[in-house]
């Protein structure tokens, strides 16, 4: 085990962000910088925090947390937390944070963004060009102002959509885990009735075994044909053979997916190959130029929060999955 200064407290953190962080770090921190899952192994020894994130590898993630035998506080600079080891984070009695918030702009774009590529046929548009040849109808005549668009899931990521969309003048419902039913939001058990109300739903919940598939066969029958489904959380919220299925017979209209399973997407897979659907390959949080300055905002407040005992943003509940 590497030893460092006792009394100084050790974090380890990924390199991803050396050089937002490095200037601005505490000067009596003991910083153990890490480029890969290998240089991790050794740098969370003796750590009391550790900063990841997903450039390590899912697959690797629960071994670094298992060789931090001094941690007490991991801290992701991304969003989704589906491929941390919440197990193990639980049964150590980890103190948990996620990067929630830091991309919620650049991803709500692109969702408002999939939303006017399926109104207006926008897809179709593109290989009009590719093939140089002059339409004269529109491949899409919905209106977006106006429109009814349902909400599933409201952090960060979907009350930035809300407010976009709502700026744009679609009319949007939102889906919680509690409903509100005072202030229109529905709950869990209530949403799936009303699918045959909307032009437009977008998925912006976490991924739990709850959410798995909660877009399936069932749903999409319930769906407008004319609709259009779009998914910019996790790819198993959906079934994605019965959505092929749907968008195939006309069932719905279209979908765009930002996520899928697997990732990446096989060439060979029907999502690629369904007209009507554009999987647009996990783009949607990288479509900025901020992530990385926002992430080490994000990790020098909560690391300040950490030493003063104070309480953290984005401190995720293990057991819940959130």
């Amino acid at each position: 085990m590497a030893h460092h200064k006792a009394g100084v407290m050790k974090v380890a953190v990924s390199a991803y962000l050396k050089n937002v962080l490095r200037e601005r770090l505490p000067p009596d921190l003991e910083v153990a910088w890490f480029g890969s899952a290998e240089e991790a192994d050794d740098a969370v020894a003796g750590a009391e925090a550790v900063l990841l994130d997903l450039l390590n590898g899912p697959a690797r993630l629960g071994q670094i947390i298992q060789r931090g035998d001094s941690l007490k506080w991991v801290s992701s600079s991304f969003a989704g937390i589906d491929r941390y080891p919440l197990d193990l984070i639980a049964r150590r009695g980890l103190l948990f944070t996620h990067g929630g918030g830091i991309n919620a702009v650049a991803v709500a774009e692109w969702a408002v963004m999939s939303i006017f590529v399926l109104a207006k046929g926008f897809h179709q548009v593109v290989l009009m060009h590719e093939r140089a040849e002059w339409g004269t109808q529109a491949f899409g005549t919905t209106q977006v102002a106006g429109s009814k668009v349902l909400l599933v899931g409201y952090g960060y990521i979907g009350k930035e959509i809300q407010r976009q969309l709502s700026g744009i003048g679609a009319d949007v419902t939102v889906v919680r885990s509690k409903a509100e039913p005072a202030r229109g939001v529905l709950g869990p058990e209530s949403w799936k009735a009303r699918l045959p109300e909307f032009d437009f739903v977008i998925l912006s919940a976490p991924a739990t075994p709850d959410t798995r598939h909660m877009i399936g066969a069932e749903e999409l029958q319930g769906m407008k044909k004319t609709a259009g489904l779009i998914n910019i959380a996790r790819g198993s919220l959906i079934d994605q053979d019965a959505l092929v299925a749907a968008v195939r017979s006309g069932e719905i209209a279209g979908a765009v997916l930002d996520p899928t399973v697997p990732e990446p997407l096989p060439s060979e897979h029907p999502l690629w190959h369904t007209p009507g659907i554009t999987v647009t390959a996990h783009l949607a949080g990288r479509s900025t130029a901020t992530h990385r300055e926002r992430a080490a905002d994000l990790f020098l407040e909560n690391l300040r929060r950490y030493r003063a005992g104070e309480e953290m943003i984005n401190l995720v509940d293990p057991e819940k999955g959130y």
